[in-house]
């Protein structure tokens, strides 16, 4: 069975999820860079192995890869999950765990990459917003996608109403795509696309505001 370790910040809402979505792999440990992150208290409560590095003990954020990757390795797990880890990773330790570091942020890539993104969905007034979940590579919030959850925006929606409702959804897809993961069923071309080894049915279009 494959071994996961997460990777948290705060609460670790994202990371809950994946604890409670009965997933075929071993949930191994959860590691944050914040000791008072509230999302260890979770992980322990559901008999998960917690670990603290620290950004805030080294001088660099090559220092704090390298040790973060020590942590890591202890378990060797087959997918290093990020759910609201909120440190920004070297290029060498994206490539050490290349194929195996998974992200989800909360737009639809490659629309809104980094910081902010609903304030800015907002601001640009789109009728359509949603997350990603996907291969974390060098190119910040630009890996391969494998799987996107769209919501409508409405027009009384504010940053709150809007990531609440969001989330929502980043918590049915995200163990989605740890699942397939966890049973082989996805692998990237060439082309740095995902492919899924069988095929997928095709689900609903979405359409906001609706046709008349």
């Amino acid at each position: 069975m494959k071994k996961i370790v997460i990777l948290i910040s705060g609460v670790g809402s994202n990371m809950q999820a994946l604890l409670e979505a009965n997933l075929p792999c071993t949930i191994a440990a959860v590691i944050s860079n914040r000791a008072e992150a509230e999302g260890l208290e979770t992980a322990r409560r559901h008999g998960i192995a917690t670990a603290v590095v620290s950004h805030k003990d080294f001088a660099d954020r090559e220092s704090f890869d390298a040790a973060l990757a020590g942590a890591i390795d202890v378990y060797r797990p087959d997918v290093v999950a990020l759910a609201g880890f909120m440190r920004i990773l070297t290029t060498g330790f994206v490539n050490r765990y290349r194929g195996k570091l998974v992200n989800i942020h909360p737009s639809l890539l490659p629309a809104y990459a980094g910081m902010h993104t609903h304030a800015r969905a907002l601001h640009d007034g789109v009728k359509i917003h949603g997350c990603t979940v996907h291969f974390v590579t060098a190119d910040l919030d630009h890996g391969p996608i494998i799987i996107q959850a769209a919501i409508p925006v409405l027009p009384d929606d504010t940053e709150h109403t809007l990531a609440a409702r969001l989330l929502d959804q980043e918590h049915r897809v995200y163990p989605q795509a740890i699942r397939w993961l966890c049973q082989d069923q996805i692998e990237v071309d060439h082309h740095g696309h995902v492919n899924f080894r069988s095929p997928r049915r095709v689900g609903n279009t979405l359409i906001s505001p609706g046709l008349e």
